[in-house]
């Protein structure tokens, strides 16, 4: 049934890939504004490749920000009705002299598509509307409902998809959803993808004396704020890796050993070779893959304190900062670990210094769906099928909070179907998108999507 699909997409490949260079030239980075009318323009790109693929109803729909597009096919009457939601917005592109080639002119080299954009998200989403438009052109129809929701917003936070999901929560009401924004373990290695970890973060600034001060004059009379910064943040974990924030895991999910074992099975990265560190430290008792996909983390972004310029200046510094966020798993509520944390900085300020704390406004739950549900078992079908390999389970240490709010707001599965690599560069450099994942990507979702039509619901 779906080998004139897949012919049509190794038919009209050069071409399908021709579009896909002129969706990733567009910059639409949302969060300059001086890119406000290019991201208008990739916004004018999906709409339109929608209304030529043959979808009934498509709309660009406003927001206090960037827009969004929405379209729908709904013409099978008893099929499952998939929610796919995807994002057209960029990161930016700096630093370009870092780029081997312009971040928005696509060149194709080494078996890989370069470009901002080309994983992270721009490359993934253009896989399904170019088996939307293979299934049109073929069959004439898809085979199953599908509602399509690709924002502009997803770099800078996503602020006003969730009013709009809210807004119109029986509109968009779906049997599953569908989110190709991830990746595999390694290239070539099918992986589903069946958990994320939530987030949440806060600063804090230390305040010392008003001005910075000769150190000789008065090192041995003042607390120096950025020793008082170091302590308190080496107070927040242990040797062994283990945050000691009271309560931090009080409400931290056991994890079963059947769900252990299946982490271990998944590849593992060469850390001393990939980012040359000689070794790593996950937290005592748990192995790298565990403590990435399961464990929650503490982690100091930033830190800001003092002369930075060369040579010496020998002061006190007046003030030192820090940024700091965690990864959480399931059973962790963001708001709860934000408070316990606030709690322990001001409880914990050294003597002869004053902390003032400011809270990450973003944060986001863990995201976990059973690995045996039928929409993930038959994703994972269809990965094997076409990489050739058993399929691996895991959970991602990132954060996707538009995952959890779909959860939350409408109660359906998300099916995490992401074909990136490791080797991608996102948000950095010379981004880029492997081929064959391109190739082998599309008849993945041809197959899946006439797999699961009739599943049962």
């Amino acid at each position: 049934m779906s080998e004139a699909v897949l012919k049509y997409l190794e038919d009209n490949r050069e071409s399908l890939l021709k579009k896909m260079e002129n969706f990733l030239s567009i910059p639409s980075v949302s969060t300059d504004s001086s890119n406000k009318q290019d991201v208008l323009k990739a916004a004018d790109f999906v709409a339109n490749y929608l209304k030529e693929i043959g979808f009934h109803s498509v709309e660009i729909k406003e927001t206090a920000g960037h827009p969004l597009v929405y379209a729908e096919w709904l013409e099978e009457k008893d099929a499952q009705t998939a929610l796919f939601y995807g994002h057209y917005d960029v990161q930016p592109a700096d630093p370009y002299e870092l780029w081997d080639s312009e971040p928005f002119q696509p060149e194709i080299r080494n078996g890989r598509i370069f470009a901002r954009g080309a994983s992270d998200d721009k490359g993934q989403v253009f896989m399904h509307l170019a088996v939307f438009e293979a299934y049109m052109k073929t069959e004439g129809r898809l085979p199953m409902n599908l509602k399509v929701c690709i924002e502009g917003e997803e770099e800078i936070g996503s602020e006003n998809l969730y009013p709009f999901l809210e807004d119109h929560k029986d509109k968009l009401t779906s049997d599953f959803a569908i989110i190709s924004d991830s990746g595999m373990v390694e290239k070539g290695q099918p992986t589903m993808l069946y958990g994320l970890k939530g987030f949440t973060g806060l600063e804090f600034h230390v305040q010392g004396p008003n001005r910075d001060l000769h150190s000789g004059l008065y090192g041995g009379a003042v607390k120096n704020p950025a020793m008082a910064m170091s302590h308190l943040l080496a107070s927040l974990k242990n040797p062994d890796e283990y945050v000691t924030v009271p309560g931090f895991y009080d409400d931290v999910e056991k994890l079963a050993d059947e769900e252990r074992a299946m982490m271990n099975q998944a590849p593992g990265e060469n850390y001393t070779e990939s980012i040359g560190i000689p070794e790593t430290m996950p937290e005592k008792g748990f192995t790298v893959n565990e403590h990435l996909m399961a464990r929650p983390t503490l982690e100091i972004n930033g830190l800001t304190s003092g002369y930075q310029g060369q040579g010496t200046k020998t002061i006190i510094p007046s003030t030192a900062s820090a940024k700091i966020t965690c990864r959480l798993v399931p059973g962790q509520d963001p708001q709860k670990i934000q408070d316990l944390l606030v709690d322990y900085i001001e409880n914990n300020a050294p003597k002869g210094v004053s902390v003032s704390v400011k809270r990450e406004p973003l944060s986001a739950k863990a995201y976990k769906v059973d690995p045996n549900h039928p929409l993930l078992q038959k994703a994972a079908d269809n990965l094997a099928d076409a990489f050739g390999k058993d399929t691996v389970f895991v959970r991602l240490g990132g954060s996707i909070p538009v995952v959890e709010s779909i959860d939350q707001m409408f109660g359906i599965p998300v099916v995490l179907l992401g074909f990136g690599t490791p080797e991608d560069n996102l948000h950095s450099p010379n981004e880029s998108f492997p081929l064959d994942h391109f190739d082998k990507g599309m008849e993945v979702l041809v197959k899946y999507y006439r797999d699961v039509a009739y599943l049962e619901k």
